[in-house]
């Protein structure tokens, strides 16, 4: 049993970590998109349409990309995890349909008609069309979030006789506490991603003096869009989602702020530790009296329950991993605020471009914003084992019974070598793309 569910649960960490690629730069690329359009209907310069369309590009090949790699993961329901399906699918079915049938449809709709029907539309309704692929992509968002709110702090449901659950108020869905933080968050954190890839664009552009005019408005936008959604995913977004964590799964909070015992008076905040499962504590521990007694509850004497207030059921199942993946994500917040307020004062004193150490930064640091990405859903999640459904439903009670660890191995092998190769095809077309810039080159 225990190797079945391993291999279910790394079966589908796989397959959404790399899934999860590709919608986090649709989401923010799809409001930078709107934004140039914008402006190009506002001043009517030619450059920022044709920025628009060259990154709507790239959103194509990463929509592609993101339907292609989501699939597999609404098979894995009703393979991996038939018992969960079957016992809430009447609750996320509900969001996960309304996600395929609407957000998805108008999205790909809208993406056919902004890539092709500029001059059949004018310039107003190609505008609308690239604003719908933006709302499209953000209900999207919007409605997995809610199916992933459910999950993480359940309400507005019953449980029916034969043990599956029910909704009982379908507006609770929507007005979930955990909701509307999450969704913040997370959107935030993609415009983080995109304005990262826009900004390294720009900076490979300016390093190898070629399209020189869109490298340095890439560059602008990317690390004026950087700034503030790097900030704003921190603050208040960020803190948000820490607060909603204390007060709905208190033991995930402590797991991940590395507090093993309950302090008397306020609780520390660690910068740097490394976890001893073996003697319940931290090794090498740099830390701040009082301070995340204060960040949670703005009370610096305000006690905090640790590790040893819950039993071992209660606690997640794999500590270290919650607590490093928390600890990246947040190192990794704040030097992105470092770097673009950086750029910013350098764009400001009119030195940015021509300052490379600087711009060679910009360009290498474009992986870590999904490293970031990735590591948030990774607390997320981490912090609601050992539970499918907090509080309700264990993981060990969603997994199908007759689907074997062999099997999931098997097919796991597979979903790497394949997926190897559609990240190379997708590294090779969003390349190409670049390359060629946001003009055709003349040869």
């Amino acid at each position: 049993m225990e190797d079945m569910i391993f291999y279910d649960r790394l079966q589908f960490a796989f397959t959404i970590t790399f899934h999860y690629i590709f919608p986090q730069l649709t989401m923010g690329l799809s409001l930078i998109i709107v934004y140039y359009k914008w402006r190009f209907l506002k001043t009517n310069i030619e450059k920022y349409n044709n920025a628009a369309k060259f990154l709507m590009k790239i959103f194509a090949v990463n929509f592609t990309m993101g339907v292609v790699t989501g699939i597999p993961m609404e098979f894995q329901f009703g393979t991996n995890w038939a018992k969960f399906s079957e016992l809430t699918g009447g609750i996320i079915g509900q969001t996960l349909a309304m996600e395929g049938l609407f957000s998805f449809f108008l999205e790909s709709a809208f993406l056919a008609l902004f890539i092709f029907g500029e001059k059949l539309m004018g310039q107003t309704l190609h505008f609308l069309t690239g604003f719908f692929v933006f709302l499209g992509s953000w209900a999207s968002g919007y409605l997995i979030l809610a199916t992933n709110a459910w999950m993480q702090h359940p309400v507005g449901y019953e449980i029916l006789e034969n043990g599956k659950y029910v909704l009982e108020n379908f507006s609770a869905l929507f007005s979930n506490p955990w909701l509307l933080p999450a969704f913040l968050h997370n959107q935030i954190a993609s415009i983080v991603t995109s304005s990262f890839v826009v900004a390294s664009i720009g900076a490979f552009y300016v390093l190898r003096n070629k399209n020189i005019e869109y490298g340095k408005l890439f560059l602008k936008t990317g690390i004026i869009f950087g700034l503030v959604s790097s900030v704003l995913v921190a603050v208040p977004t960020g803190d948000w989602n820490a607060k909603n964590v204390a007060n709905y799964q208190p033991a995930a909070f402590a797991a991940m702020e590395g507090i093993f015992e309950t302090e008397e008076a306020g609780a520390e905040i660690v910068l740097i530790g490394q976890p001893d499962m073996v003697q319940k504590k931290l090794d090498n521990k740099i830390a701040v009296p009082n301070i995340l007694s204060f960040l949670t509850y703005q009370d610096w004497n305000r006690q905090i329950p640790g590790m040893d207030q819950f039993t071992e059921e209660e606690l997640p199942d794999n500590i270290p991993a919650l607590y490093y993946s928390y600890h990246i994500m947040v190192g990794l917040g704040t030097i992105f605020i470092g770097i673009m307020a950086l750029s910013v004062f350098f764009l400001w004193r009119k030195k940015l471009f021509s300052t490379k150490p600087l711009l060679w930064a910009i360009m290498f640091l474009v992986p870590f914003p999904y490293i970031a990405n990735l590591t948030g859903w990774y607390v997320a999640e981490l912090g609601r084992q050992p539970y499918l459904v907090y509080g309700l439903l264990k993981t060990s009670e969603g997994i199908s019974p007759t689907v074997s660890s062999g099997n999931t191995l098997f097919t796991l092998l597979g979903f790497v070598a394949l997926y190897m190769l559609l990240g190379l095809l997708f590294l090779v077309l969003v390349g190409k793309t670049i390359h060629q810039g946001p003009t055709p080159q003349k040869h």
